[in-house]
Order: structure tokens, then sequence, then C-alpha cells
């Protein structure tokens, strides 16, 4: 009998990826209510109800993730174990998709790149006729669904035999998100150059998801058939024992296949490119952020 999985990179990910989300939404309220015109009463008010918003949402998504794994883990036994590897592929490319939005939102969040969601702003600006009841919608409903899709990013994970990596891979995940979801707290409020941490951040976060796509392809070569070898490596530079072993989830291989390696290749050229396009789309905003504000008509209404 082959020991239970215990945690799993994907899992831990997905997990991160999402309370990171969770987090982030909530801050975001508090920081409109404290910084508001409310009244100190209406203000702890405002705090308690987004708490309690955000507990309750949690709640009935963690529910329905429960009701959602018990039902497909009963199914699970009798899934061809060849299908299971390939379930595991799709796990590791799901997480690698749900990471590499997280590389490309860092630099959002610490404002190096223009927001296109105007979500907060409209209820900056709605605050003074914002009930409570509106609040605790507005979180509740925003927080459901950051955890709702947890849920769906583990139907493969319940349908595999990485059910039993999921309680510690969450503990995990959640770990890393309050770690991450503190730096970005430190930095938004401390640090008045946030240019380096964002590019530092994003170039993890963006590897991780070149390797877990990689991983993800990579699974399905073992069902499907491998392709070629490119190069293998020493037995020094073995990716499955330390110290290579730790950045074996970041793409390192000591022998990659060609699918593996244009895989990690492909998916880290175009995450690159889509941040090229956010910071130009960015530095198009603040262009023109400045030009509205000497009160010139910008070169793109001139044009019309």
């Amino acid at each position: 009998m082959s020991t239970p999985l215990l945690w799993t990179l994907p899992i831990t990910v997905i997990f991160a990826r999402e309370f990171i989300e969770a987090f982030v939404i909530v801050g975001n309220y508090r920081t409109i209510v404290t910084t508001s015109s409310w009244d100190e009463d209406r203000k702890r008010a405002g705090l308690r109800t987004i708490s309690i918003a955000f507990a309750i949402a949690f709640a009935i998504a963690f529910v329905m993730i429960l009701i959602t794994a018990c039902v497909l883990g009963a199914a699970q036994s009798q899934v061809d174990p060849e299908v299971v590897e390939l379930i595991e592929g799709v796990s590791k490319i799901v997480a690698a998709f749900a990471i590499a939005t997280l590389s490309l939102k860092v630099p959002k969040w610490l404002g190096i790149y223009a927001s296109k969601s105007k979500k907060m702003e409209a209820v900056k600006e709605s605050l003074d006729t914002l009930t409570l009841s509106e609040l605790r919608f507005n979180v509740a409903w925003n927080i459901w669904r950051e955890m709702a899709e947890i849920g769906i990013f583990l139907i493969p994970s319940f349908l595999s035999t990485e059910g039993t990596a999921i309680p510690l891979s969450a503990l995990s995940g959640v770990a890393v998100a309050i770690i991450v979801g503190g730096l970005l707290y430190v930095a938004n409020t401390r640090i008045k150059d946030r240019r380096l941490l964002a590019a530092f951040m994003a170039t993890v976060v963006g590897l991780l998801a070149a390797g877990l796509f990689s991983g993800g392809c990579h699974e399905f070569e073992e069902v499907l058939g491998e392709t070629p070898v490119v190069y293998r490596m020493s037995a020094g530079w073995s990716h499955s024992k330390f110290p290579m072993v730790i950045i074996k989830p970041f793409g390192f291989s000591d022998h990659p296949t060609q699918l593996s390696l244009s895989a990690f290749y492909l998916f880290g050229v175009t995450l690159i490119l889509l941040h090229v396009v956010q910071w130009y789309r960015a530095k198009r905003a603040a262009a023109k952020a400045e030009v509205d504000a000497l009160g010139v008509k910008s070169p793109d209404v001139l044009a019309v």
C-alpha cells in the first residue's frame, strides 16, 4: 500500500493565491471605511460588518467545497490510474495559470501598474449613501467568489491521489498568503519606491508559474509518451536531491524533455509580454493623468 500524499505545491499555490486576493479585498474595504468621513461609531460598525461578512462567506464556501470533495472523492477510486496522472497534470497547469495572474496583480497592488478595476473607487465615492447591509453584501460576495474558486481549482485534486494532501497544503498556502499579505501592507505603508520589490515578487511568482506549467505538461508526457531529452546533467545536479530539489518547483530539471523545456520558456515569455503590456498601459495612463492635471487635451483627444 502506497504512502498517502501529505503536501503538494499546486494546492498550496491555489490556496495562497485566493487568500491573498481575499486579504487584499478585505484590506481595501477596511481602508475605505477607516479613511471615510463617517463618525467613529459608524466606522466601528462598518469594520465589524466587514469581519462578519468575511467569516460568513468563508464558512459557506468551505461547506460547499467540503460537499464537492466528498462527492468527487467517492468517485476517485473508480478512476483509471493513467487518468489520475493526467488529472494531476491538469492540476499543475490550473495552478500555473492561477499563480500567473498573481504575478500580474502584485505590481498593481504595489501601485506600479495602473489598475483597470474601478470597483473600490465607486464604493469610495458612494460611501456616504452606502448602508451597512450593502457593505456586508459587497464584502461577502467578493470573498465568497474568491473562496469558491478554490473549490473549482481543486476539482482535479479531488479526482486524483492528491486529496489527502489538501489539509496540510491548505494550511501552508494560508501561511504564505499571510506572509505575502503582510509584505504588501508594509510595502504600501512604509516603502516609497516599491519597484524593486514588485519586480522581485513578480519574477519569483512568475518562475513558479512557468515551472508548474512545465511540470503539468510533463505529467501528460508520462502517460502519452515522452518527447526526446534535450540534455542530461551530471548526478550532482539531480533535481530530486538536495540542493537542486529546492529550485525544482521553478522549472529546473537535470534532464528536461523537449516538451517540458519548450513549455517552460513559452509560458515564461508569454508572461513577460503580458507584464510589458501592463507596464506600457500604466505608463500611458500616468502620462494622460499628468496631461489632464495640466488642463491640456491629451494627444488621443486631439486626434479626434
